[in-house]
């Protein structure tokens, strides 16, 4: 029964593919993190690529490689013309005997663990390396490389913007390998409140934005059948509050395609669905403006290029940011911190004896109990008096760099909250001791969850100042009982990035 479902989910091309010729090439990297799904990390990233780009992870399919799935189904050549690094998760047969990623094993789909930490993490380094925007962080992928793109939506929906998934199943379908096969043939038949209910708790408390997401599948794929694309829509229209009829309908390349809109008129769920296509990736070989990818094994030759379609729906073009992002017409920022007004105060679990913290020079600065038993609050300024007064902030979010720590300040369920000011703390916008218990404009607005390397964007939230600065304060919900501590890099390492309408 193992072979049999690991052979159903054969992904893109040959094992022995490789990449043709270019300035840029696909390379492996190491050291991303503590990497608790044991995959391998590849990256393509066109030479030259300034810094605040998107970046696209893409998942390849069963007893396939990332060099096998970056060119063939032509996300290389739009990363070149477009402008955006491409990450590469890759299976290692020890995990799985066919290279599948494990989408039906509950240790590796949930939050914090397995194969969706590991995607994570190499999400991160490629955020810390490059400078990625992270409002534009998308992921893809094809079979089982579609079904693990529907994990890391729901386990980290504060990492992904929006995701398309290719031939794939529904988060959290299944989690064993009996029921994957069920699954995938003939599927699973639940409610929309039920597959979100799956989609929730993945990430329990999360009130940020969800991913939107492009499902494709082929009309006559027997491996995993079309009952998927509708379950999927089923998930994710209900996580976003929506039904499953859709708002717009019309064809492409003669294909039918739907639009599913939220109660504020977003495009947040789009459909492909391939007439007479089975398993695989579609493709549109040539050189035309809308072809991409080379036919092979499930990389199919079907008139129509999905990874541009993909890119078109998160508007990699050029055309804007989509799903939770600004519409046409609306405006966006990312803002670094002043990092002279940075730093932080220290004081008793009580908030006794505050004073301002002396090691942000050479450590950053920190949250959590330090070695000398005190307890660390940050604070981090941001000039953003270039949202226009008259403007309604949809979303911001901040997004902070790990310099160094000590112990799991997230350990036994504490949170690490960020207060919003609306101009300043204390007296003066400079750190002092009067920032420690400062009224703030919304007190526990937002919240970081945990991370150990690289960045980490806050859930999201409205509460800013157009008019001049808004501060915000991070600290632990809990008092550690022992040493617990992280520090954080200020100036360009922690960046605010507002949306507004």
């Amino acid at each position: 029964m193992l072979l049999a479902l690991l052979v159903a989910l054969l992904g893109a091309g040959g094992p022995g593919f490789v990449p043709e010729a270019r300035a840029a090439t696909l390379t492996e990297v190491s050291g991303f993190g503590t990497n608790p799904g044991n995959l391998r990390m590849f990256r393509y990233v066109p030479d030259g690529l300034p810094a605040g780009r998107p970046l696209v992870v893409a998942m390849h399919g069963c007893t396939q490689s990332a060099a096998a799935y970056d060119s063939e189904t032509g996300w290389t050549k739009w990363a070149d013309q477009w402008g955006f690094a491409l990450l590469l998760p890759q299976q290692q047969s020890g995990n799985n005997l066919n290279s599948c990623f494990n989408w039906f094993e509950s240790g590796d789909i949930a939050r914090g663990a397995g194969e969706a930490l590991s995607v994570k993490q190499m999400t991160d380094r490629m955020k810390s390396d490059l400078g990625s925007d992270p409002a534009r962080v998308y992921a893809t992928g094809l079979s089982a490389g579609a079904a693990m793109t529907n994990v890391v939506l729901a386990a980290y929906p504060d990492v992904f913007a929006a995701g398309a998934p290719v031939a794939g199943l529904p988060y959290a379908c299944a989690t064993s390998v009996l029921a994957a096969y069920t699954c995938m043939n003939p599927g699973t038949n639940l409610s929309p409140s039920a597959w979100a209910d799956k989609v929730r708790a993945a990430y329990p408390g999360y009130g940020g934005p969800w991913p939107t997401v492009s499902v494709w599948q082929g009309t006559t794929d027997t491996t995993v059948v079309p009952a998927n694309l509708t379950e999927t829509v089923e998930q994710w229209t209900a996580v976003h509050g929506t039904d499953a009829t859709p708002d717009a309908t019309d064809t492409v390349a003669g294909y039918p395609h739907a639009v599913y809109r939220d109660g504020a008129g977003r495009d947040v769920v789009e459909t492909y669905s391939l007439t007479g296509m089975g398993h695989g990736q579609p493709v549109d070989p040539g050189t035309g403006p809308e072809q991409c990818g080379t036919a092979g094994a499930y990389i199919l030759d079907v008139g129509l290029c999905a990874s541009y379609r993909i890119g078109l729906f998160w508007h990699l073009d050029g055309a804007g940011s989509p799903g939770p992002g600004p519409e046409p017409g609306a405006g966006s920022a990312v803002l670094p911190s002043l990092a002279a007004d940075d730093g932080y105060v220290k004081a008793s679990a009580t908030g006794d004896g505050p004073a301002v913290g002396t090691l942000e020079g050479s450590l950053g600065v920190a949250v959590g109990r330090g070695t000398d038993g005190l307890h660390n609050r940050a604070l981090f300024s941001f000039d953003t008096s270039s949202v226009p007064d008259d403007a309604r902030v949809t979303r911001a979010f901040v997004t902070v760099t790990r310099a160094s720590g000590a112990g799991d300040p997230w350990a036994a369920g504490n949170r690490l909250l960020l207060d919003i000011r609306t101009g300043c703390f204390g007296a003066t916008c400079a750190t002092a001791a009067d920032d420690w218990s400062a009224p703030a404009s919304a007190t526990g607005a937002a919240e970081i969850g945990a991370f150990t390397s690289g960045t980490k964007s806050s859930t999201a939230f409205t509460t800013v100042n157009p008019t001049g600065i808004t501060q915000t304060r991070l600290r632990l919900a809990s008092a550690p009982a022992a040493t617990a501590y992280v520090f954080l890099r200020s100036g360009a390492g922690a960046t605010l990035t507002v949306e507004w309408e």
